[in-house]
């Protein structure tokens, strides 16, 4: 039902609409979850991954109309700049639908005060940020003692794991988006969900502070996530092309072309935003 009330041709033609579509979807996402599950002793362990699953549901639609409107256009898209012009109406789409997730997951997860919502992605920040003593970040950041905070030691090494925790996200995008092209909405929910997270932790679960915690973790993660949907569409527009034209002519060269340059931008952007979290970020905050 909830599909009909928003047309997605309406909001893919006003990219910042799907903020809003984000805002309410992910809101009832994790309010249903926390309603129906919580008191689950089983269910509850798994908690954080049935909230990306349903926001997942949720907004799936939104998603396949975009992927296959992009399929279309990228027909008649030649070169850098007319296959960026292409497709930057959607990359916007997908970043204001992002935006509009993380801020829903950062302020129901504060308010809701429910440890077991985002447990995985809990787990996931601890083991990006503290890799040698994961148990123990888990438990310090639950909300009866949410007031520690730390910082990887060594940039480096910090830099390295951080592109290749990031090269990995990039490459299961890319699968996920040859197998099926809307699949990529599992992986910026999921991304969503740990930037949520990692917000409610900076913040020490406070919503005042919300905004702060935005800004943290929005400067190198909305060209991260960029990359992401970037790579999404990359292995969208091949899988369709191939399937329409086949192995052979020179409509298959041009779909090549078109993949390589999408991903060419997508590796550059994943490059810098791993740089600007792990030498200026932390200079910032």
């Amino acid at each position: 039902m909830l599909e009909t009330l928003i047309n997605p041709m309406q909001a893919s033609k006003s990219p910042w609409k799907m903020f809003f579509i984000g805002l309410v979807y992910a809101s009832l996402a994790i309010l249903l979850v926390h309603w129906i599950f919580s008191g689950d002793p089983a269910l509850a362990k798994f908690s954080g991954m049935i909230v990306v699953t349903f926001s997942v549901m949720f907004v799936l639609p939104f998603m396949y109309y975009l992927i296959k409107q992009e399929e279309n256009d990228d027909e008649y898209a030649e070169g850098f700049f007319s296959v960026w012009s292409a497709h930057s109406d959607a990359i916007f789409a997908f970043m204001w639908l992002f935006l509009g997730f993380v801020i829903a997951f950062s302020f129901w997860f504060i308010i809701l005060e429910d440890n077991n919502l985002f447990n995985a992605q809990i787990e996931t920040y601890c083991s990006i940020n503290h890799q040698g003593d994961i148990g123990n970040c888990i438990s310090q950041y639950q909300f009866k003692d949410s007031g520690v905070t730390g910082e990887v030691t060594g940039r480096t090494s910090y830099l390295l794991s951080i592109l290749e925790n990031n090269a990995y996200v990039m490459i299961i995008t890319l699968i996920f988006s040859l197998i099926f092209g809307a699949g990529v909405i599992f992986i910026l929910a999921w991304n969503a969900s740990v930037i949520a997270a990692a917000i409610a932790i900076f913040t020490k679960y406070s919503i005042n502070d919300i905004p702060l915690g935005l800004l943290r973790y929005m400067i190198h993660g909305f060209p991260e996530i960029a990359a992401y949907f970037i790579t999404a569409l990359a292995g969208g527009i091949f899988g369709v092309g191939i399937i329409r034209n086949g192995f052979k002519g020179k409509k298959l060269i041009k779909i090549i072309e078109n993949t390589l340059i999408l991903l060419f931008i997508a590796i550059v952007i994943l490059v810098a935003a791993a740089f600007v979290e792990v030498y200026i970020t932390p200079s910032l905050f």
